[in-house]
């Protein structure tokens, strides 16, 4: 759908919108025109009126509506935290049929339309829900969104239909009644956004002065298909596809789309942020990551301190908190020994890992010396996660040979994570490359020391062990080597056992730390603030 196509749908909206605003008797713009352009605005803690900015979050998944990873987590729980009082902050999704009833059921219909899109007029359906004070949207279309999971193995397919989510994301504004003054796009499936903003949406005046973010979870996922398909698809122009916008290596890619014209880049670390910027890390886009620099920050991920809580956490047995941890956590570790079938010893070392089975997440280096460790160490190894097969079978076999020290759960269960990170002593974490990592603040939450690999927000969030300085919140290493990770896992365990005393302030120290949204919330709208202006 051209320029002339969405300018009778932004004006409709745009009356619609003005008159909503006017009848409420809210003060959100300085002025409106007749065109719908912002005029002089104050600023958001300057003198006079307010002015509340709007904030939409674009994504391809978010609790609680759909999640398979980290990035849903974000997307559910940084719009709670960004400041009502100067911000409102949306979020819009695509409407899968994989979603729960429960869910869909608290979805309200709100308007439909067609779009001009792969040669095609395609059905939009515009839905909306509100949770714990969040408005979401959500974009329907049968053909592309009735999957039996969120995303399927058919890379032509996730193009065309997260092509197609962007378009509609930017299409369905004038007719919800919400003009964003930045739209915070997540991930290489809303990379188009910002392109089809700029090629098209912003010489119509709705759009006119729309700003956007581009955040990456995670660079190796990029959204790459032969620049012919994508062009026939996207109905961008061939001047599009060229090596400083968005082909790559001969292929067109939509993650480098979004980074090129999105008004600034975000990444979910600051040592992330740095790492990115070589050709190590890159993963071919190191280039115009470094063009980009100045527009480029990393600001760490954060969780949901009332949800990851083990004071009032539902799902443990024994729930715990700084003042007692000493007492109850060991509680905890005997429970879950019994349920799994583990030697019965609350003073055994025992390490927590829940994770996806990849060789992302380091799974080769213990793979090298999970023998050794297991034989000749006095600890217990706990793995909840699914993955690559010949991670699982590795786990199934060691599960078998050393029943009483390892115990392999090849499944993904939200409450036997949140027993582990109660129970166990310390959490392993070795990845290759990390963006932010989620898990590791959550054992840091739960007084499990995390064992990780100097990389991304590990590096960032876990504070090595200090023995000389009494300091740090976990244990940590350098290289890409397993046996610089055994040492890591080793020394850990001597604390443990040797020096009690000096392993209960570090659990002290880790239960302390800060790692909720809301640090990061205060930069993200620090940033807001910057692109507003």
């Amino acid at each position: 759908m051209g320029y002339n196509e969405t300018d009778g749908i932004a004006r409709r909206g745009l009356d619609w919108f003005c008159e909503t605003f006017e009848k409420a008797g809210e003060f959100v713009m300085q002025t409106v025109n007749v065109n719908g352009c912002r005029g002089e605005q104050s600023s958001v803690y300057g003198q006079g009126e307010l002015s509340m900015r709007n904030i939409l979050f674009a994504a391809s998944e978010g609790v609680p509506f759909i999640k398979t990873g980290g990035l849903a987590d974000v997307v559910g729980s940084l719009p709670k935290e960004i400041d009502k009082e100067f911000y409102d902050v949306r979020v819009i999704l695509p409407k899968y049929s994989c979603m729960k009833q429960e869910m869909k059921d608290k979805m309200q219909y709100v308007t439909s339309f067609y779009m001009d899109f792969d040669w095609k007029s395609m059905y939009v359906g515009i839905l909306r829900a509100q949770v714990d004070g969040v408005t979401y949207y959500f974009i329907d279309n049968e053909d592309l969104f009735n999957t039996g999971t969120v995303y399927t193995d058919d890379a032509l397919f996730e193009i065309k239909r997260y092509a197609f989510f962007s378009k509609a994301v930017l299409s369905a504004l004038p007719t919800i009644g919400f003009r964003p003054d930045l739209i915070h796009c997540h991930d290489w499936q809303t990379g188009l956004i910002p392109v089809y903003l700029k090629e098209r949406f912003q010489e119509n005046e709705f759009y006119r002065g729309i700003k956007t973010v581009m955040t990456i979870h995670n660079l190796r996922f990029q959204g790459r298909w032969n620049v012919q398909d994508v062009e026939n698809i996207t109905g961008l122009s061939g001047y599009y596809f060229t090596p400083d916008k968005l082909e790559a290596y001969k292929d067109a890619n939509l993650l480098k789309g979004g980074i090129v014209y999105a008004d600034a880049v975000t990444t979910v670390s600051p040592t992330y942020a740095e790492e990115i910027k070589s050709q190590y890390y890159g993963e071919g886009l190191d280039g115009i990551l470094n063009a980009r620099s100045h527009d480029l920050r990393g600001i760490l991920n954060g969780i949901d301190y009332d949800v990851f809580n083990p004071k009032t956490d539902s799902r443990i047995p024994h729930p715990y908190d700084a003042g007692n941890w000493r007492r109850v956590k060991k509680q905890n570790k005997a429970d879950l020994q019994r349920e799994l079938g583990l030697a019965e010893d609350d003073k055994c070392f025992m390490i927590g890992i829940v994770s996806r089975l990849t060789d992302q997440k380091g799974f080769d280096l213990i793979a090298y010396v999970m023998e050794e460790m297991l034989s000749q160490d006095a600890l217990q190894v706990v793995v909840l996660g699914t993955g690559e097969e010949r991670y699982e079978n590795m786990f199934r076999y060691f599960d078998e040979k050393y029943p009483q020290k390892l115990s392999a759960n090849i499944y993904y269960s939200e409450d036997l994570s949140h027993k582990i990170y109660a129970a166990s002593d310390a959490f392993l974490m070795p990845s290759l490359f990390e963006p932010c990592g989620l898990s590791q603040l959550m054992a840091l939450r739960y007084g499990t020391l995390p064992i990780v690999r100097e990389t991304g927000g590990l590096k960032d969030t876990v504070e090595p062990y200090n023995e000389y300085e009494q300091t740090g919140t976990g244990f940590t290493f350098t290289n890409y080597n397993a046996h610089e990770m055994m040492h890591a896992v080793r020394y850990a365990e001597k604390i443990f056992y040797d020096k009690k005393r000096d392993w209960n302030h570090m659990v002290d120290r880790a239960m302390a730390a800060d790692f909720s949204w809301k640090v990061s919330a205060g930069q993200y709208q620090q940033m807001y603030d910057w692109l507003i202006g």
